[in-house]
């Protein structure tokens, strides 16, 4: 089970880090697209489609499986400070188990969704220039699935506390 958890740790925070490197290079790609816009007249083309297709795709879904793994997700608190040890477990297992059913559901729909957009290569139209966006389709499913699975290591450890 350690090994698990350390190898859902390690891609946990890779998947987080490869979203910090998007956050990094949104900000310097809108920064470099206003600076030519304003200094030389001759914005960057396809920022916008770039930055909300590309960017703010990974950013959004690749870390989820690390802020799953850190418990910053679903909590439920309500009743923390008066459950016994006991109901506390049980909450965790079954937010955990929703959580999980929620997450794989997602990854699913999504995997259906992004394999019809690869088939049928979606791009947009920049200034007639095709960019293809069908690869994106694939962030949302990753990022849900190995969520999930970070889900179903919790409710391996919360029944193994238990025993």
């Amino acid at each position: 089970m350690d090994i698990l958890e350390r190898a859902a740790d390690r891609l946990a925070q890779g998947l987080a880090l490869i979203g910090a490197i998007g956050v990094a290079a949104l900000l310097m790609h809108v920064a470099a697209d206003v600076l030519t816009r304003n200094l030389l007249d001759r914005p960057i083309p396809a920022t916008n489609e770039i930055a909300s297709h590309y960017y703010m795709v990974a950013i959004a879904f690749l870390p989820l499986a690390w802020v799953e793994r850190r418990g910053g997700m679903v909590r439920v608190e309500i009743l923390d400070a008066i459950a016994s040890p006991r109901f506390m477990q049980v909450s965790e297992l079954a937010v955990s188990l929703l959580a999980a059913a929620v997450y794989f559901v997602l990854a699913d729909v999504t995997w259906a969704d992004a394999l019809k957009n690869w088939r049928t290569g979606t791009f947009v139209d920049v200034l007639g220039n095709q960019i293809a966006v069908w690869p994106t389709y694939f962030l949302p499913p990753a990022g849900f699935a190995l969520a999930g699975a970070v889900t179903v290591l919790r409710i391996f450890a919360v029944l193994q506390r238990r025993a």
